[in-house]
């Protein structure tokens, strides 16, 4: 999973495969692994990209 998740940089948009209520997230930042995406009703969550796929999305 590492490698996909390396393509999410600052601004990018991306969907949690498990928590589709939380809608769509934006990447913060992306260093050694570690993902923060800041969702509107969730608020900031960090990510280990080597246990979650991360969706990017593209038609928001």
């Amino acid at each position: 999973m590492n490698d996909l998740n390396a393509i999410f940089a600052p601004g990018m948009l991306v969907r949690h495969p498990d928590q589709p209520d939380w809608g769509v997230g934006q990447v913060q930042s992306n260093v050694g692994g570690k993902i923060t995406v800041n969702f509107p009703d969730q608020g900031k969550v960090v990510f280990d990209g080597a246990r979650i796929a991360l969706v990017p999305v593209f038609d928001a």
